[in-house]
């Protein structure tokens, strides 16, 4: 259950990025109903357990990774549940030098807590800018700094831009993921997708990428329309009901199961930010009603509740 994220055998990164297996299908249960309940002041604060997000585009490293292992990945999601192959990993710890498998999810609280905040940044959508490439040696070498042997300079790609989903974590052992904060890992589908003054500006890939500068920041999800969409994940019974959310607007920050004659926050599965562990409606049950927070503690839909059963297979 801990997915490909989880720092269990983790993918192999390189000069060129990322490697690693693509995800495989899950199979799915949709939501059923839903139904609209008054709702109570909700008290809780924005989490205070990670790097703060940046008020304006922040600049890092960028490699690249071949997809979401199985049988989800990081955020507890597959490719196939998404509304877009664009997506990121960020970075699980902030430990420079530091190249240690700390315990996951981190204590609340800790330092060494990255951009992917035990999680609770999957789903959010991020704008990435594409910056200058290196003429040297950028390999994420630990005992050696970026880009040596050479210099930054800008080229044709330089502010070319694509939107793209964060959908997986950076816990590796190199310094990509832990000597620079704002490092980020795009899905390499992606790297021919940037656009420039309205065009594609065609692949980085071979000979224009050695590992580029990127900006980002955190952005609304672009043109959203519809609904959340809720899956349970493979194994899920009454006694373990993990839920898969996604085609998220504004990201997911917590999930709250009515149980017993009142709301109580579900549990995330590890931190695989958009999976929770949900409790029935009663107890032993397979009916299940719940109520989503989005990345800022707002209710989603203005608290609209969802209400779905486990399925027999």
């Amino acid at each position: 259950r801990g997915g490909s994220g989880s720092g269990l055998g983790g993918r192999l990164r390189g000069r060129r990025g990322r490697f690693g297996p693509r995800s495989r299908p899950l199979r799915i249960a949709l939501l059923v109903a839903a139904c609209a309940v008054a709702l109570l002041p909700l008290t809780r604060g924005p989490s205070a357990d990670a790097m703060a997000d940046p008020v304006t585009p922040v600049t890092g490293n960028a490699t690249h990774f071949f997809g979401l292992g199985g049988p989800y990945g990081g955020c507890g999601t597959t490719e196939a549940q998404l509304e877009t192959l664009d997506y990121i990993a960020l970075n699980v710890y902030n430990t420079p030098g530091d190249w240690v498998y700390y315990q996951r999810p981190l204590p609340v609280g800790d330092p060494k807590i990255g951009m992917w905040n035990n999680g609770h940044n999957c789903g959010r959508w991020v704008q990435v800018t594409i910056g200058d490439y290196c003429t040297g040696t950028n390999d994420g070498d630990r005992t050696q700094p970026f880009c040596r042997n050479g210099s930054w300079v800008a080229d044709g790609f330089n502010g070319a831009t694509l939107n793209m989903l964060v959908e997986d974590s950076c816990g590796d052992d190199n310094a990509w993921c832990r000597n620079d904060p704002y490092h980020i890992d795009l899905h390499d589908q992606s790297l021919d997708k940037f656009v420039k003054d309205g065009r594609p500006a065609g692949s980085m890939l071979p000979d224009h990428w050695n590992n580029r500068h990127v900006s980002w920041s955190f952005i609304p999800a672009p043109s959203y329309t519809g609904d959340i969409k809720i899956g349970f994940m493979q194994g899920a019974e009454t006694w373990w009901a993990a839920a898969s959310f996604s085609h998220l607007a504004n990201g997911i920050h917590g999930v709250e199961s009515w149980s017993g004659g009142k709301w109580v926050d579900s549990k995330m599965n590890g931190d695989m930010g958009q999976a929770f562990v949900l409790k029935p409606y009663e107890p032993g049950g397979t009916r299940f009603s719940v109520r989503v927070r989005d990345v800022t503690d707002k209710y989603l839909n203005n608290g609209r509740v969802y209400t779905f059963d486990l399925p027999d297979n």
